[in-house]
């Protein structure tokens, strides 16, 4: 394939072009294609027709006329029938009070073909399923296929998954927050659609349910989409354990049960139990890091509202489990004697000895509850049910007990009910235990030094902690992490910032010793570049109790203790930094007396465990797409290099986002692009903004989305995904090389280029994001216009408002370009690697994704907000230029104009709905134009930061 002349002609005949050229030339839709998504587009048009009826009825006649036309007018764009000033001008005379229904419209419309997407997705796969097809990558059927192909044996795969994990992070990262009320629609409709394709129905039927459907619309388009007020911690609490009864009380027992089924049937003698593979973690509440909200009471409130969903569940299950297990002594064969002596009652006075038996765990669990929770969480019933019973010490008590009545259930040959709701709670404590999900601290090292700094020098022990190197740094810390003696006391006079620190890491104590170890099990050192800035976090654990030395001085720690390794730099001393930590004898006795699995605490003599944690969204803000993808990569593998060679387990924590400039992408293929080595049966990751929503938000997306994460932990552990063979050497220089030319590539842009920072905050809404009521954390670490202290949500977020998606690929392009030359064994090579080596393909699909998703004619209009016109053309010349070429570059070495060509899914949605962003991107740049003109008013605020809600949820993982 020839080069692309349009990447190498003049860069003003490049720009025009660009700005010409709808992106719909590169997303390639056949006959057969069209075909498949028909179903699709029926679905979307019936309830978009719902919604115009809505509208009409309730918005005006006018408002309708200006939604319809807007929709006519976007694809008519598309098919180059008008131009975008056609559309555009229909928005500059109306009021924003006008303007607003029209947003809403199309926000509304954005949700509902969110909906019918994940339908026509679960519709696909039932047709598949039900003809007998194969099983397809990412399900746990083709798993095991490809598992039983490699004739593992027991002890190998025992081995491999002794400490098996998937623990999926859940942040307070929201560039979507959805309302309560617009998520219980939006599953409703969900529900109503489904029956209306799978159930057959009258017509008097059909037309009821039609109006049901059209009500939950009602609902939606009287819902506000976007709060008045900012979200608080509190929210963004409540918001995810909504998830909790919405999808994983279900899902994540059955999933867990299923998978430790089939590997004990295919691996009997693997020793796997008791392996339950999924756990969940969480941020909300312990993540400081720039946040100045999240205090000790924050801490407090957010582990116990862990717990009281945890164990409400289990109590409610309990009572629909004595409803059902009703058998009668006189008409089951003979009770077993465990469950006699479970119940308390006499034998001839008690003809329902389950239900006795059930009672006796349900006052244990209350008992249990109003010591660790209080009375405010129990109804009077529940506390009449106590009457003396003993708590349970721990999880493992509950669990005994319903052990007992499941053995006697399968006693009277009742496996069937015994394996039901019996199981599933039973599988549900051994995941969620009391505390539900671990909450997860971080903080950044520039806070931990100035505490530390403060608390020696309140203790008398270093008068000026900062003014001294790393050696010393690390002896001094070293000295008082082997010291029973604390730095403070209850009289101890400090800053306000020691004193919340410290308030912090004591309410985690705490909630360690209500719940669990299991309830704080990691503390995160954000931008972590050095042995002392991991000590230093351990300084504060120590005062909180939560790390202390045994009678021999032996070092313990219930809480793991994870650098997070973000800027390309970093990543690249990680291993160094690792590798002399283990070098200090105390922290290596620490490593070596953890436990390796998920549930620190333990001390059971295994190899020790070392968590990591990878920052995907300040590599790229650092570096560029392709240099921090790299970058992470080079990391992973140094990383297992010095585990292996210290002889510890290693854990890798990912800091993925939504987006591809934060990480995201397909999980199953970011899984499966990890070296080899890096997953060892263990993978924990965040999931973060409007990613939560569309994976969990119903059981049958969180199953599917739980099983991918499964499926590509199983394979990369177990078998080899790489690839490259004896390759690889050659291949990772190669990556060296182009990663190195891409980092230059955007660095000319980004940290050098005067005017940048300029041309970004002006060309974008940055600003107006800060006001967007989507989060309680502020926008900047600190009160600067660097780039560097930006946080990644608002970089990604505010590149993907005006459709431009820089991190997801700028300076690729120039790398292959440069690096390929005119040699076509170069381009042969780099085609190779895009076919069998999982990493490449990855790179190179998910920034296909991303300029599937980029418009260089709306960004056009976005750089027309730059009021420097010279600074506007300079830079927008710049990106146009880098986005053709990246598009050229893309073609050659996949050999196809199609950039989706290996996601269907993402093909269907842009090619049937991204025709209605067009709406929602111009009525934006209108009002920026007038907001910054000095329109500025509350309604104008609100009408901006509802485009961007409509947006971030039309694209779907933009931030």
């Amino acid at each position: 394939m020839q080069p692309d002349s349009r990447a190498s002609a003049d860069p003003a005949d490049v720009v025009a072009r660009a700005v010409s050229t709808p992106m719909i030339e590169h997303i390639l839709v056949d006959d057969t294609g069209r075909a498949a998504t028909e179903p699709l587009r029926e679905d979307i048009r019936f309830l978009g027709g719902l919604l115009g009826e809505v509208i009409k009825a309730h918005a005006g006649p006018e408002t309708f006329a200006l939604v319809e036309n807007s929709r006519r007018d976007a694809f008519a764009i598309r098919y180059s029938e008008i131009t975008r000033d056609d559309l555009a001008g229909r928005y500059t005379a109306p009021s924003v009070r006008e303007l607003m229904p029209v947003i809403r419209a199309f926000s509304n419309f954005a949700l509902l073909a969110n909906l019918a997407e994940d339908l026509h997705r679960e519709r696909r796969r039932r047709i598949h399923l039900r003809a007998g097809d194969p099983p397809v990558p990412s399900s746990l059927e083709a798993t095991f296929t490809a598992l039983a192909g490699a004739q593992l044996a027991d002890g190998e795969v025992g081995a491999s998954l002794a400490h098996a994990a998937v623990v999926p992070v859940i942040t307070a990262h929201p560039t979507e927050t959805r309302r309560r009320s617009v998520f219980e629609a939006q599953n409703r409709i969900t529900e109503l659609m489904r029956t209306r394709a799978r159930t057959e129905l009258t017509p008097a039927e059909q037309q009821g349910l039609d109006r049901e459907i059209s009500e939950q619309i009602l609902r939606l388009w009287q819902t506000a989409l976007i709060r008045l007020r900012r979200l608080t911690i509190s929210d963004e609490i409540t918001t995810g354990l909504r998830y909790y009864d919405a999808s994983f009380f279900q899902v994540i027992p059955n999933l867990n049960r299923d998978v430790r089924a089939a590997l004990t049937g295919a691996y009997p003698g693997s020793g796997l139990e008791d392996l339950s593979m999924i756990r969940m973690g969480s941020w909300i509440g312990g993540d400081r890091d720039g946040n100045p909200y999240v205090t000790g009471a924050v801490v407090t409130e957010a582990t116990t509202a862990a717990a009281v969903t945890a164990m409400r569940h289990h109590l409610d299950e309990l009572t629909l489990l004595r409803q059902e297990l009703a058998m009668s002594a006189r008409l089951v064969p003979p009770i077993t004697e465990g469950l006699r002596a479970l119940s308390g009652a006499v034998p001839e006075d008690d003809d329902e000895p389950f239900r006795s038996a059930l009672r006796t765990v349900q006052a244990r669990l209350v008992a249990t509850m109003l010591e660790l929770l209080g009375p405010e969480y129990l109804s009077a019933t529940e506390m009449s049910w106590v009457q003396g019973h003993p708590v349970y010490a721990d999880p493992a008590e509950l669990l005994a007990d319903l052990d007992t009545v499941d053995g006697a259930l399968r006693a009277v040959v009742d496996d069937v009910i015994a394996d039901n709701r019996l199981g599933a709670l039973r599988e549900a404590v051994r995941t969620f235990g009391f505390h539900l999900s671990g909450l997860d601290m971080r903080q950044n090292s520039e806070t931990h030094e100035e505490v530390v700094s403060e608390l020696l020098r309140w203790a008398g022990v270093c008068d000026d902690y900062t003014a001294l190197g790393e050696a010393d740094r690390v002896a001094l810390l070293s000295a008082e992490l082997t010291s029973r003696r604390p730095l403070t006391g209850p009289d101890s006079e400090l800053s306000d910032l020691a004193v919340k620190e410290l308030g912090v890491v004591r309410a985690a104590a705490q909630a360690v010793r209500r719940f669990g170890p299991e309830a704080v099990p990691t503390y995160i050192i954000s931008m972590c570049q050095s042995v002392s800035d991991m000590l230093e976090a351990m300084i504060l654990l120590k005062e909180a109790g939560l790390y202390e030395l045994d009678g021999d001085g032996m070092p313990s720690c219930t809480v793991r203790v994870a650098p997070l390794f973000e800027t390309i730099e970093d990543l690249q001393a990680g291993a160094g930094i690792i590798t002399a930590a283990l070098e200090l004898p105390f922290y290596r006795a620490m490593i070596d007396g953890s436990d390796s699995d998920c549930a620190p605490g333990s001390r059971r003599g295994q190899q020790g465990a070392q968590e990591v944690m990878l920052g995907y969204s300040d590599s790229n803000k650092d570096g560029g797409y392709l240099a921090a993808n790299w970058a992470l990569y080079r990391a992973e593998l140094d990383l297992v290099a010095a585990a292996k060679e210290a002889g510890i387990t290693l854990r890798l924590f990912h800091g993925r986002g939504g987006t591809v400039g934060r990480g995201g992408g397909p999980s199953y293929d970011a899984i499966l692009a990890q070296p080899p080595g890096a997953v060892q049966g263990a993978l924990r990751l965040t999931e973060q903004g409007e990613i939560i929503a569309a994976k969990y938000a119903e059981p049958v997306g969180a199953r599917r989305n739980l099983e991918t994460l499964l499926a590509a932990t199983l394979e990369s552990t177990l078998l080899d995904t790489e690839g490259l063979g004896d390759d690889s050497q050659e291949a990772y220089a190669v990556l060296d090389e182009l990663a190195a030319l891409a980092r230059e590539a955007y660095s000319e842009l980004v940290h050098r280029t005067p005017g940048f920072v300029e041309y970004f905050t002006d060309s974008t809404p940055l600003s107006e994001i800060g006001a967007l009521n989507i989060g309680s954390r502020p926008t900047s670490r600190k009160q600067t216009t660097a780039i560097s202290d930006l946080r990644a949500i608002p970089w990604v977020l505010s590149w993907t408002q005006c459709r431009v998606m820089l991190p997801g690929w700028y300076g690729t392009g120039s790398a292959f370009a440069q690096w390929i030359g005119d040699d076509p064994d170069r381009l042969a090579l780099l085609s190779d690697y895009y076919r069998r080596w999982p990493f490449f393909r990855s790179v190179m699909s998910n920034m296909a994704q991303v300029l599937a998703k980029s418009d260089m004619g709306l960004a056009a209009r976005y750089a027309e907000l730059v009021p420097d016109a010279a600074l506007r053309e300079r830079v927008f010349t710049m990106i146009a230029v880098e986005h053709a070429r990246t598009l050229d570059m893309y073609r050659r070495i996949a050999g196809t104009d199609d950039l989706l060509a290996d996601n269907d899914a993402l093909k269907r949605s842009v090619h049937n709905r991204f025709p209605y962003l067009e709406p929602l991107n111009l009525m934006q740049i209108e009002l920026l134009k007038r907001f910054r003109g000095g329109e500025d008013t509350g309604e104008i605020r609100r009408a901006i930061q509802l485009t961007m809600n409509g947006l971030a949820t039309a694209l779907r993982n933009s931030g």
